[in-house]
């Protein structure tokens, strides 16, 4: 049987690199969460079976944030749910990477966050969109979870996890990595503006609507460049036509 990644191009030394900051990173926050949710009073299995379920680390912390405020069950679902409406349009970004077999979709679905959505679409062959996805689903994947039972493990030890500013190490990577990519004015003012949005709502909105709100921000201020020949320079054009 095919796997998915086999089809893939083997990761250069960069996208390795890149991958696995994030993935130190993102282990930081799983640690963090592990031993919040046991800290907290939460059975151990719980953030181990979440964190395989549903993977997703912003969706995660914000139904552990509801049940340890005494929300219930219901409440927290529906908090992560919200959350992870903006992995809607992450999909359609790389449906052309998860195609195949049912199963390969539902891998892919699975393996869809900001992380994995953000290393394809830097690619702009499909082979290494293909890579870059794979590479970095089952990296963090991996990661995340033994992240996860390590903090579960030394939730006893940690009481107070916020004070360590662990949270603020995922999104500074995050922030590192998507830098370089801002090379031209029309992706700088699409990002700038989709920030302004969601900053601006952030006290206004339910977690989880301004980053959707910011993607009316991008659509407003991006358009695609028209395709066709580009324009001769003008000091190649005489009266007669072009030299």
């Amino acid at each position: 049987m095919r796997m998915p990644w086999r089809t893939t191009t083997r990761p250069g030394r960069e996208l390795r690199r890149d991958v696995a900051l994030v993935c130190l990173a993102d282990g930081i926050v799983g640690v963090s969460f592990g031993a919040t949710a046991v800290a907290g009073g939460q059975p151990g299995w719980l953030p181990v079976l979440m964190s395989l379920v549903v993977f997703a680390g912003g969706a995660q912390f914000a139904a552990l944030g509801v049940v340890l405020a005494g929300g219930s069950p219901v409440a927290a679902v529906a908090a992560g749910a919200l959350l992870n409406t903006r992995l809607l349009p992450y999909g359609l970004g790389v449906a052309d990477v998860t195609t195949g077999r049912w199963w390969t979709r539902l891998l892919g679905a699975h393996l869809t966050t900001d992380e994995t959505v953000a290393f394809a679409l830097r690619q702009q062959k499909p082979a290494a969109r293909r890579t870059a996805f794979w590479t970095c689903g089952i990296a963090l994947f991996s990661a995340w979870n033994v992240a996860v039972l390590l903090g579960v493990l030394a939730g006893s030890a940690v009481k107070n996890t916020g004070a360590f500013g662990l949270d603020a190490t995922f999104p500074a990577v995050l922030l590192a990595l998507a830098l370089p990519a801002l090379t031209d004015m029309r992706s700088r003012a699409a990002v700038g503006a989709g920030a302004v949005t969601a900053v601006a709502l952030t006290p206004v909105l339910p977690a989880g609507l301004p980053v959707l709100a910011a993607l009316s921000g991008l659509a407003a201020v991006w358009r695609p460049r028209r395709s066709g020949v580009a324009p001769a320079p003008r000091d190649e054009v005489t009266a007669g036509g072009k030299r």
